[in-house]
């Protein structure tokens, strides 16, 4: 556990994927409590850059960056844009890059944020503290609109009821608190007997994915990880919901040539040299006793590929993450 209280998840298995080595070039590209950074800091003589949109994230690590003498470099961007910044700071080339996906445990425990149900706070849900946030969708999305979000980036079944039951309860009030939304939830959707997932768990987590656009910067970012990676490096990715792997695993088997054959009978398709040859055939999950010590744990998959030294191709990133129909409620916000 780092000195901030987040337990970096799958951190022995990340360091062995990423094989860290001396006078290396390494991108966290999900800095949060800085875990796998010093993980990585700590293995070789490295240098690490080190990613998060969050500024509390990188306010925090300044007491202590220095402590590595300048091999980290602290920057507060979102990973979407990591070969842009890193371009900016004179890299073009780099040795292994490292996702630990989702929110972390310093969010969920700081209610002021508004990532929790289980926490009163104002209903925010972005990682920058920017807008939009979570309250103007819930508050201004029609229910269509959010039924799509929540059912898409949720996989909620009862989406439509949920969106209905909001609509219905801002037009006394608006819904301002992450436990008053919460409420609406479980009225609308109330949790079966033994049922182990809290009825707002789907919809908190659609709402955070939207308004930090998550699945187009992981997107945008493995693309730009393939620029990036020298022949020989190494991409590790940990994700903690089906909607964050099926992208990756898509990425990987599309860039690793590993791809089901095609009938026969089909037309031939050109041939793409592969950009990566994956470490494992199938993901990595935590062991027993990290699932026991820490249940966030238990949803991860790290998934880890090496770069070959063929050429990047053109990719089609807006093709990884599922698609919304179109929002016309909020039209003027994506």
């Amino acid at each position: 556990m780092t000195a901030s209280g987040h337990a970096p998840v799958l951190l022995d298995e990340a360091l062995a994927a990423l094989a860290p080595i001396n006078h290396g070039v390494y991108v966290d590209a999900t800095f949060g409590g800085g875990g796998y950074t010093r993980a990585v800091l700590g293995a070789a003589n490295c240098a690490v850059y080190a990613f998060d949109r969050d500024p509390t994230a990188i306010a925090r690590a300044r007491d202590w960056a220095g402590a590595y003498g300048g091999r980290l470099t602290l920057v507060n961007r979102p990973f979407a844009e990591i070969e842009e910044a890193l371009g900016e700071l004179g890299v073009d080339a780099v040795n292994g890059v490292v996702f630990d996906l989702g929110v972390s445990s310093m969010q969920l425990d700081e209610a002021e944020r508004g990532f929790s149900f289980m926490r009163e706070g104002p209903l925010s849900m972005r990682m920058d503290g920017g807008k939009p946030d979570a309250a103007d969708v819930v508050n201004g999305a029609d229910a269509r609109d959010l039924a799509a979000i929540f059912k898409v980036y949720g996989e909620e079944k009862k989406a439509g009821r949920i969106a209905r039951a909001i609509v219905a309860a801002r037009a006394g009030e608006p819904i301002t608190t992450t436990t008053r939304l919460a409420g609406i939830i479980s009225q609308a959707s109330p949790a079966r007997p033994g049922e182990r997932i809290h009825p707002a768990t789907r919809v908190f987590q659609a709402l955070r994915i939207f308004v930090n656009n998550e699945l187009g910067q992981l997107a945008r970012a493995l693309v730009a990880a393939e620029r990036l990676l020298a022949p020989a490096g190494r991409l590790v990715v940990v994700t903690f919901h089906s909607l964050e792997d099926r992208i990756v695993k898509r990425f990987l088997t599309d860039r690793s040539g590993a791809a089901a054959r095609p009938s026969r009978h089909a037309p031939a398709a050109q041939s793409i040299e592969a950009t990566f040859k994956l470490l494992n055939a199938k993901p990595q999950t935590p062991r027993g006793e990290e699932t026991d010590a820490n249940p966030r744990a238990r949803s991860s998959k790290l998934r880890a590929a090496i770069r070959t030294g063929a050429a990047a191709s053109d990719f089609d990133f807006a093709s990884l993450p599922p698609r919304l129909d179109p929002l016309k409620s909020l039209a003027a916000w994506r």
